[in-house]
Parts: structure tokens; C-alpha cells; sequence
């Protein structure tokens, strides 16, 4: 039974490359199902040639594109124009994850996803799907101060936005460990009246070092306690981590609560996708 829930869970999952891991990549076919949604991070320094490049090679394999917009790398209206237009005409992109980015400081006049929206660029543009970022364990970057609030109020306005856009939207979050705290958070949103669906981020098989590494970077406060009270346990440092345990304690509350709102899994292959395709397949 477990195995059947976990399967109906992961189905139609999504992944996340950089233009970088991408290029060691032949064939996306060797590991993902045809379809795939493949969502292509967008660090700070990185040329919009790259990342378009990286659209067009998944996209031309059969698989779904959507490369993220930092709201805080783009300068202005015009350039968020031509980086939409580059998308489209280059590699038929027809979806996005809009995200205010990891910089420091804002290039332009852009400095959170909501900006993104309002240019009304998107909509004009006819994309399909417009995903935004969710934050399970909350945001440093977004509430300094501890707090949710201004995360929990960026939702609200971009629920009310998914009510009039013809997009569908989605909320992708940060990578988590704990599955408490993510049905806990799942939860609160909803019945504060989110209705937006949401696909949960999880890391994909890696070194231990590597995933408290990432997540130290990311802020993900009770996902790095229990990494490193994993790290304590000598007999599972040097095991690679895998996903096994949240994914199954989700997959079981999914099925025990078919109206949950988590619909979809996105993995961060921080050790590679070979792993994480390896995993889906074992599991």
C-alpha cells in the first residue's frame, strides 16, 4: 500500500537544472520521462543566453521549460520584455517561476515577483503557467525579523492575482526535510484562504556535507536541525541522504487526506539527476 501511495505522489513530478548541469547532460531522456517539467535556475552572473540555450535544449528534447525570473538581476520593464521575448522565440518557453532572487540588491527597478506580475508582461505574453516561490520554513531574506508576515501577505495578493490571470499557478517552495512542519505550513495557508496549489521542493540523494551546505545558504532553520542531528550519527554521514522518509510520511497524510494541497513534488538534484531519477525508480 505504501509503495502505490508513494508512486500516486510522485507522479508528474518536476526537476531543476542549472545551464551548467545542463550542458553535462546528452539526453534529459536517459533520466526523466517525456513531458517532464524541467525548471532552469537562473544564478546571479549568469548571461540570458546561457539559460535560454539551456530552454532550447529541453524543450527540443520533449520536455517542458520553465526558467526562473529573479525579479532582482532584471533591470527594468524593457529588459524583462526581451528576456521573455528571447524565451518564447528561441525555445517556445511558455512558463515561468517568478522569484524575487538571491542579490543582494536590486539591479533595476525590480526588487519582488509581485513587480514581475504587475508588469502584466506575462499575461500578455499568454504564458500557460506562472509559478511563485513558497516558504515553508519562512524567509530571512523576506522577514528579517523572524516573522512570516511578509511572506504570508505576498501569497495573499498573489492568490487574489490567480483568480484574474488565465494562467494556472502553482507555488514551488524552498527544499525541505520535515514533514511536519510541511504539513503544518500547507495547512495554515490553506485555511487562510490560499487556494493556490502547491508543489513541494525536495532534495534529491546527495552527501550530507553537500545538503547542510545548501541549506545553510537557503535558511531552511528546521530542515538544518535535522540534518545535523543526522550528522552526529557517524553510521549515517557517510551514507548519502535520501528523500525516503519525508516523501513517504507526505505521500501517506495524501492519501490518508485526498483534499491536501500538496499536488506535485519538485526535486532539487543537489547530487546530481542521475540520482534522483535512480531514486525515483528504487523507492
Amino acid at each position: 500500500m505504501a509503495n502505490k501511495q508513494i508512486v500516486n505522489f510522485l507522479n508528474d513530478f518536476s526537476v531543476e537544472v542549472t545551464p551548467n548541469a545542463a550542458n553535462k547532460i546528452e539526453n534529459f531522456s536517459d533520466y526523466l520521462s517525456q513531458g517532464t517539467l524541467i525548471y532552469i535556475a537562473h544564478i546571479e552572473g549568469t548571461p540570458i543566453e546561457d539559460t535560454v540555450a539551456t530552454a532550447k535544449k529541453i524543450t527540443d528534447q520533449g520536455f517542458k521549460a520553465m526558467p526562473h525570473f529573479p525579479a532582482r538581476i532584471i533591470k527594468d520593464k524593457a529588459t524583462l520584455a526581451e528576456w521573455i521575448s528571447q524565451y518564447q522565440n528561441e525555445a517556445g518557453v511558455e512558463n515561468a517561476l517568478l522569484i524575487a532572487g538571491g542579490a543582494n540588491k536590486p539591479y533595476g527597478d525590480y526588487d519582488s515577483s509581485i513587480q514581475l506580475i504587475e508588469s502584466e508582461l506575462f499575461d500578455r505574453a499568454r504564458f500557460k503557467n506562472l509559478h511563485i516561490a513558497g516558504h515553508p520554513e519562512g524567509s530571512k531574506d523576506i522577514d528579517p525579523d523572524g516573522t512570516t508576515s511578509n511572506v504570508d501577505n505576498a501569497l495573499s495578493w498573489k492568490n487574489e492575482f490567480s483568480k484574474r490571470t488565465d494562467a494556472s499557478m502553482a507555488i514551488t517552495t524552498q527544499f525541505c526535510f520535515d514533514s511536519s512542519s510541511v504539513i503544518r505550513w500547507a495547512n495554515d495557508i490553506k485555511k487562510s484562504g490560499i487556494d493556490i496549489p502547491v508543489h513541494i521542493g525536495i532534495a534529491g540523494p546527495a552527501k550530507l556535507q553537500t545538503l547542510l551546505r545548501y541549506s545553510i545558504e537557503c535558511g531552511v532553520g528546521a530542515s538544518i536541525k535535522i540534518l545535523q542531528k543526522r550528522a552526529k550519527d557517524i553510521t549515517k554521514l557517510l551514507l548519502p541522504y535520501k528523500p525516503t522518509q519525508i516523501i513517504s510520511e507526505l505521500a501517506e497524510y495524501k492519501a490518508n487526506n485526498p483534499d491536501f494541497n500538496i499536488e506535485k513534488v519538485h526535486f532539487f538534484p543537489l547530487g546530481g539527476l542521475k540520482q534522483v531519477s535512480q531514486f525515483v525508480k528504487e523507492i
